[in-house]
């Protein structure tokens, strides 16, 4: 049975902060694109749109959440068995449960999203995200990680595993070094395990829709932890009180447990910057329109 309630445009600061670290301002997007249409004042207007969106095209960052969860994608929980929750737990999201029907906990917890409890969303749900498990455990590693807590570390992009299990204690940094495309993949063997107030910080450009959590068995985030990116965790995952996520919590089998808890999950581009757009397009058109009068006084 799914329930509906209305979801809010933007849920937080924090979700969007990265769309714009080291990237170019909406400004500096309206002089590229004007300069890039500037001398053709015979193009009619659906040609001057398209070129604009042609000459906007290539500061898009690339979202992968949809590439590779497919419809697991706007799912902020997605639980195999069943989903608990305690305590003022807000989800920003879809939360949905498969093969297992139970869900419990909200309210007093908040979904801002649709609720799935079996059928066939959540189902297909499940089977997106088992591909996308499947998918992010067959790479191939770029660095091991086995015996390292990634605390204190600074990583690149690429992929990254652990044989068993592993622990984040601090602090974790992300770093696209001014690729707002690089990928960051976990590959855990047995658990993820975070210590209370622990967190992820993502900088030159890193997006949190591009980072994922490969889990073998089970994940769980410590108290007041701090998350980000994707948790795909065969088993089950859990969130101790008052850790929150910006991301999913992907468990294919097991249950996802929650104790006053806050995901969001990872927001669509698209749609910020297709207004983005819209904006610098409407910029470009008046720019031409004023370059036009100007040259036909001359």
């Amino acid at each position: 049975m799914a329930r509906t309630r209305a979801l809010p445009y933007f849920s937080g600061d924090e979700k969007f902060s990265n769309c714009f670290r080291n990237g170019r301002s909406a400004g500096a997007l309206f002089h590229v694109a004007a300069t890039n249409v500037k001398g053709i004042s015979k193009m009619n207007s659906k040609q001057l749109v398209l070129s604009a969106f042609v000459a906007l095209a290539g500061f898009l960052p690339s979202s992968q959440g949809a590439v590779i969860l497919s419809s697991a994608d706007g799912f902020a929980v997605l639980g195999g068995s069943t989903v608990t929750s305690v305590g003022n737990t807000v989800l920003t999201g879809n939360l949905g449960v498969s093969p297992g029907l139970a869900i419990t906990g909200f309210g007093p917890g908040v979904v801002y999203g649709t609720t799935y409890a079996g059928g066939t969303v959540a189902s297909q749900a499940q089977t997106d995200a088992l591909s996308a498990y499947n998918l992010l455990a067959g790479e191939a590693p770029v660095q091991h990680l086995t015996g390292q807590d990634l605390g204190g570390l600074t990583l690149g992009p690429g992929i990254r595993d652990f044989t068993t299990s592993a622990q984040l204690t601090g602090i974790l940094t992300l770093d696209a070094q001014g690729d707002p495309n690089a990928r960051f993949d976990f590959q855990i063997g047995s658990t993820l395990i975070t210590a209370s107030s622990s967190s992820i910080r993502l900088v030159n450009g890193a997006q949190v829709d591009n980072v994922f959590w490969q889990v073998g068995t089970s994940a769980t985030l410590g108290t007041d932890t701090a998350f980000l990116g994707t948790i795909l965790a065969n088993q089950s995952i859990t969130l101790n009180s008052g850790a929150s996520m910006i991301g999913r919590a992907l468990a294919l089998n097991g249950a996802v447990t929650l104790d006053n808890n806050n995901i969001s999950a990872v927001p669509e581009l698209t749609t910020f910057w297709q207004i983005l757009l819209g904006a610098a397009v409407f910029g470009v058109l008046q720019t031409v329109t004023v370059w036009r009068r100007k040259t036909s006084h001359k």
